[in-house]
C-alpha cells in the first residue's frame, strides 16, 4: 500500500468534477503510465503486512452492477432506432457514450482541466455487466470491450487471482419467481457467457434487482458459485460461526437493516432451506452444521452509502467520496475491514455526469492518500473466511419492500401518480401459463432430435454466443439423438429459439415501471409472441388467442390501450416480421443500393440469384429471385420478388416463392414487356396476376431502411430549397448587414435564409474535405487546404450576421478528421509533410470552435495520450510541435515542455 507521502508523488489531480477551480493542480509526470501507478498503490515495505496477501487495514470495493435490458427486435437480432434516445440511436449507444466509454477512459484533470491522466475505472471497480449489453459492447465498440476484459485481467493480476468481475443471471429474471428448470438455465448461461469472454470461472454472481430465496441459493451452491451481493435490508439475523470450543452461540436480529457490512457471512443451507413446507427456510437453521453443510458466502453492501452515491451529491467530489466511505470504518481495533458499496454502473456518467472522473481520481489518489486498498469481494473472501453466519428473510429484493411483489402483484412499488400496477398479476399468470406449454411443446418435439432437451438447452448457450454454421454443426452434433437431416436441423433450432425467447420474456425490467405499455412491458410481449410462432412452426400448436385473452385481464392506464390484450394487438403483432417482409426490405432498398449477390440484411444473409433492373421515364422496375437464409434458425427460402416504383413515395411490390425456372422467366417477360409500354396500370395488373396479390409498398420496410429512403427521395426538393434560400440570402446580403449595423434584429425570413444557405454550404464543403483527405495519400501536405479556407470563410460569415448553424454532420466529420490525421501524424513521424498535417490538424480543431460545434476530441486525446508515454522522436523541433498539439488537445504536457527549455 502507498504511504501518504508517496500518495502524495503521484500528484494532486482534480478531486472535483462539477467545478474546476476546486481542483488540485497535478503535480505528477506524465510520463508516469498507469502501471506504474498501480505499482505505487500496491507497494509495501514488508510482504508480510502487504494487504493484498494478508488481511490488513481497511478495504474498499465500489461495486458497478453495469445492465441494459435486452432491447433487439426478435427478429432481427438488433436494435432499432429509439427517438427519446436522440441524438444517438438508441439508448445503448446514448449511455455507452454517457458511461461505458468513459468508465473505459476516465480522465484526471489538473486544476486548468488538462489531462495528466486516464485510468480504465474498470480495473479498480467491482462489477457485473449483464451478458446482453456485453454481446452490444462487443458489436459496436471492441474498443471498450477489450478494455473490459483488459481491466479483469489486470485487476485479477493485482489481486492474487481473482478479477473484477462477476457473472450475473443471464437476462435480469427474478429468481425466486422462476421454476427450477430456468433457474439452472440462468445461472449456467450466466456462467458460460462469462467463461468465454473472461476466459475463468466466476468466483461470484450478481442476481437480478438482488431478488433471492433458499431455493436459488440451493442452484447456485450447486453451480460451484462462492458468493453473492446483496442489500442490508434482505437479512433477518446473524451469529457467529458456532464451533467446537463454543458449539452455542447468539442470534442477533437485524431484519431492519442492521446488519455491519463490514464483513462476509456464510449462509448455510439446511434440510429445511428450501423445503415445502417452510415458509422462509429458516425453522432448523439452530441445527448444528458439519463441514458438509452445503453454504454461499454473502456480502452485504453499505445501504446508506450506496444510496447516497444514486441519489445525493457524494460523488460531485472525490473528497466527498472518500469522506462519506471513512464515515462506516469501525473503530474497534479490528485487523481489518471491508467498506462495500453498489449502484447501478448507469451511475457513472450517465445517471450522474461527469463522475468517472470523480471514481478515477479516487481509485489512483484518494484511497491510496488514506491507506486503503481498493478490492473485489473475492479478494476480500480469500483473506478473510466468513466468521459469521446469516439467515436471509424468505424472499426478498433490494428494490422492493413487499418481497418480490413489484414483479408480479399491484404493490406501488414504481408507481406514479393515479397509475396502478393491477396488470402485473395478470401478466405473470399469463406468461407463467404460456411458459408451461411452450415446456410441453419443447419437450415432446425435443426428443425427437436430441438425447437430453433440457441439456441441450443448458448448452445453447454456446450457440448463442458463436453462430457460425460451424460451431451450430458442432452444437448439434453433440446433442442430436441421430443425424439430423436440414429441415430437422432448422426445427431444432427453433425449439432452442423457442426458449431462448421464452426465457427473454421473463426479464425483469417488463414489471418494473408503473405502466405494461412502457417499451420495457412491451419488449417482454414481443419475445411472448415470437415464441408462440415458433411453436405454431414446429409443433402446429395455437396458443395465442388464449394467451391474448389473459392478457385481457390486464388492465391498462392508457385509457387507448385499456387493456393488455390491446397493447399486445397495436404494438406486438404489428412489429412481426416475416421473411416475404425481409425479401420486400431488399427489393425496395435495391432500387437505390446497388447490392452485392452475396449481402447480410440484419440476422440474414441474401444471396441473389437473378436481378434486373429497367428504368422508363418516371417509372421503374425490379424483378429478381432471392435466396433468403436466417442466421439465427437457418431457415431457407427461395423467393422471387418484382417491384415497381411509380415515382415519388408510391412503391409497389409483391413476393411470392420461387416457382421453377420456367414461370420466373416468363413472369420477367411480361413485367418488363408492360414497363416497355410505359403503363404503371399495365405493370400492376400483371404483377397482380403472376402474384397472390398482396403487396408491400414503403411503410412496409424496417424503419432504419425506411427513413434512408425518405431522405434520398426528399433529396431533390432539398436541393432547390438550398438554392431558393441560397439565392435570397445573396439577394439580401447587404440588407441583412444594414440591420446588423444598425443593431436592428434581422426578419427572421432572412436570419433563417442565411443559416440554411450557410448550413449547406458548410456541409458540402466537410464532405469534400473528408473525401480529399480520404481518398488522397497522406504523404500529401496540401490535401484538404482549400476546402478548410473555404470552411473558415464560412464560419467567419455566420458568426457576422450571428447565424446559429445546425451542423451535426459537420461536427462528426471534422471529429473523425482530427483522430485520423493525428493517427498519420503520430504514425508518419519525421515525415516531410509534417508541418502541414499539423496545421491541418491546429486549423479543424479551431475551425470547430468558430462554428461553435463543441468538438468531442476524446478518441483524439486517448490516441494523443498513448503516444505520450512512449515517444521518443529525437527531433527537438517536431518533439515541441507536438507537444503544443497536446496543449491543443487539452493535454498537460508542461512537464515535457519544460525539459526542452
Amino acid at each position: 500500500m502507498a504511504s501518504p507521502s508517496e500518495a502524495a508523488s503521484l500528484g494532486r489531480a482534480a478531486a472535483s468534477v462539477n467545478s474546476l477551480s476546486e481542483q488540485e493542480a497535478a503535480t505528477s509526470s506524465l510520463s508516469a503510465t498507469v502501471a506504474e501507478l498501480n505499482q505505487l498503490v500496491t507497494h509495501n515495505d514488508a510482504p508480510e503486512n502487504d494487504p493484498q496477501q494478508t488481511a490488513t487495514g481497511v478495504y474498499v470495493t465500489v461495486h458497478g452492477h453495469f445492465y441494459q435490458p435486452p432491447r433487439e427486435n426478435p427478429y432481427l437480432d438488433a436494435i432499432e432506432l429509439q427517438a427519446g434516445a436522440a441524438p444517438f440511436h438508441d439508448w445503448n449507444e446514448r449511455i455507452h457514450h454517457e458511461c461505458y466509454r468513459p468508465n473505459a477512459f476516465a480522465r484526471i484533470l489538473n486544476d486548468r482541466g488538462e489531462i495528466v491522466g486516464i485510468v480504465n475505472n474498470y480495473e479498480y471497480l467491482s462489477f457485473n455487466i449483464g451478458p446482453t449489453l456485453m454481446t452490444w459492447l462487443e458489436r459496436h465498440d471492441a474498443e471498450v470491450y477489450q478494455r473490459i476484459l483488459e481491466a479483469d485481467r489486470k485487476s485479477s493480476e493485482r489481486l492474487n487471482g481473482h478479477g473484477n468481475a462477476i457473472a450475473q443471471v443471464y437476462n435480469h429474471i427474478i429468481m425466486p419467481l422462476a421454476n427450477e428448470r430456468d433457474k439452472y438455465t440462468q445461472i449456467r448461461w450466466g456462467k458460460e457467457d462469462f467463461r468465454s469472454r473472461f476466459g475463468r470461472d466466476p468466483e461470484g454472481m450478481w442476481l437480478a434487482e438482488t431478488a433471492v430465496d433458499y431455493a436459488t441459493l440451493e442452484v447456485l451452491i450447486a453451480e460451484g458459485i462462492k458468493f453473492i451481493v446483496l442489500a442490508p435490508s434482505q437479512a433477518q439475523r446473524c451469529r457467529t460461526i458456532p464451533k467446537d470450543e463454543q458449539p452455542v452461540t447468539q442470534w442477533h436480529e437485524v431484519g431492519g437493516g442492521q446488519i455491519d457490512p463490514t464483513r462476509p457471512y456464510r449462509c448455510y443451507l439446511k434440510p429445511s432451506s428450501v423445503s415445502a413446507g417452510s415458509e422462509n427456510g429458516a425453522e432448523s437453521l439452530d441445527t448444528q452444521t458439519t463441514d458438509s453443510t452445503p453454504y454461499i458466502d454473502i456480502f452485504f453492501y453499505d445501504g446508506p452509502i450506496s444510496r447516497d452515491m444514486g441519489f445525493n451529491d457524494v460523488l460531485s467530489n472525490s473528497h466527498h467520496l472518500a469522506a462519506r466511505l471513512g464515515q462506516a470504518i469501525h473503530g474497534d481495533h479490528r485487523p481489518s475491514q471491508l467498506i462495500s458499496v453498489a449502484t447501478d454502473g448507469e451511475t457513472f456518467g450517465h445517471h450522474k455526469g461527469g463522475t468517472e472522473k470523480c471514481l478515477a481520481y479516487a481509485f489512483i489518489e484518494e484511497f491510496p492518500r488514506r491507506s486503503w486498498t481498493v478490492t473485489n469481494f473475492a479478494h476480500y473472501l480469500s483473506l478473510n473466511s466468513p466468521a459469521w453466519e446469516v439467515e436471509l428473510k424468505p424472499v426478498t429484493a433490494w428494490s422492493c419492500s413487499h418481497g418480490v411483489s413489484r414483479w408480479e402483484d399491484d404493490c406501488g412499488c414504481g408507481g406514479g401518480g393515479l397509475w396502478n400496477q393491477k396488470w402485473r398479476r395478470p401478466l405473470r399468470v399469463a406468461l407463467d401459463w404460456l411458459r408451461d406449454r411452450l415446456s410441453e411443446v419443447y419437450e415432446e418435439a425435443g426428443r425427437r432430435f436430441f438425447r437430453d432437451p433440457w441439456l441441450a438447452r443448458d448448452e445453447y448457450i454456446q450457440v448463442i454466443r458463436d453462430r457460425s454454421l460451424e460451431n451450430v454443426e458442432r452444437f448439434l452434433a453433440r446433442h442430436h439423438s441421430h443425424p439430423l437431416a436440414p429441415a430437422e436441423q432448422v426445427d431444432a433450432l427453433r425449439l432452442l429459439e423457442m426458449q431462448r425467447h421464452t426465457l427473454l420474456m421473463y426479464t425483469s425490467c417488463g414489471w418494473f415501471f408503473e405502466e405494461l405499455s412502457r417499451p420495457e412491458g412491451v419488449q417482454i410481449l414481443r419475445y411472448a409472441a415470437r415464441a408462440i410462432e415458433l411453436a405454431g412452426d414446429i409443433a402446429g400448436v395455437q396458443l395465442e388467442q388464449q394467451f391474448v385473452e389473459m392478457l385481457a385481464f390486464a388492465p391498462s392506464n392508457v385509457e387507448f390501450f385499456k387493456d393488455g390484450a390491446a397493447i399486445y394487438r397495436h404494438l406486438v403483432l404489428t412489429a412481426q416480421i416475416s421473411l416475404e417482409q425481409v425479401a420486400a426490405h431488399y427489393a425496395i432498398s435495391g432500387l437505390f443500393t446497388a447490392y452485392p449477390q452475396h449481402h447480410r440484411v440484419y440476422c440474414y444473409t441474401t444471396h441473389q440469384q437473378d436481378y434486373q433492373l429497367q428504368r422508363m421515364g418516371s417509372l421503374t422496375l425490379a424483378v429478381g429471385q432471392l435466396q433468403l437464409i436466417s442466421e439465427i434458425t437457418q431457415e431457407s427460402v427461395q423467393l422471387v420478388f418484382a417491384v415497381l416504383h411509380l415515382g415519388g413515395w408510391d412503391f409497389h411490390c409483391c413476393i411470392q416463392p420461387f416457382a421453377g425456372r420456367r414461370a420466373y422467366t416468363q413472369m420477367k417477360e411480361q413485367l418488363f414487356g408492360a414497363l416497355q409500354e410505359a403503363s404503371a396500370a399495365h405493370v400492376i395488373l400483371g404483377m397482380n396476376q403472376y402474384f397472390d396479390g398482396k403487396s408491400f409498398s414503403l411503410r412496409d420496410l424496417f424503419a432504419e431502411e425506411r427513413h434512408r429512403i425518405m431522405r434520398l427521395l426528399s433529396q431533390e426538393t432539398l436541393m432547390r430549397l438550398d438554392q431558393l434560400y441560397t439565392q435570397v440570402y445573396r439577394d439580401n446580403y447587404g440588407v441583412m448587414m444594414g440591420f446588423h449595423r444598425d443593431e436592428l434584429p434581422v426578419p427572421q425570413e432572412l436570419q433563417v435564409a442565411a443559416e440554411i444557405a450557410l448550413g449547406h454550404r458548410c456541409l458540402t464543403e466537410a464532405k469534400a474535405l473528408y473525401h480529399e483527405i480520404s481518398d488522397g495519400s497522406s504523404n500529401e501536405g496540401h490535401l484538404g487546404l482549400s476546402h478548410l479556407a473555404e470552411l473558415e470563410a464560412i464560419a467567419t460569415e455566420a458568426n457576422h450576421l450571428r447565424c446559429r448553424l445546425n451542423l451535426p454532420e459537420v461536427k462528426q466529420t471534422l471529429e473523425q478528421l482530427v483522430l485520423r490525421s493525428l493517427w498519420e501524424l503520430l504514425q508518419n513521424g519525421a515525415s516531410a509533410t509534417f508541418e502541414a498535417d499539423f496545421q491541418r490538424i491546429e486549423r479543424i480543431i479551431a475551425l470547430g470552435r468558430q462554428l461553435n460545434l463543441g468538438l468531442e476530441i476524446d478518441r483524439a486525446q486517448e490516441l494523443y495520450f498513448n503516444w505520450l508515454q512512449t515517444e521518443q522522436i529525437t527531433d527537438l523541433g517536431q518533439l515541441r510541435r507536438l507537444l503544443q498539439l497536446g496543449q491543443m488537445l487539452v493535454v498537460d504536457v508542461s512537464t515535457q515542455l519544460s525539459r526542452l527549455s
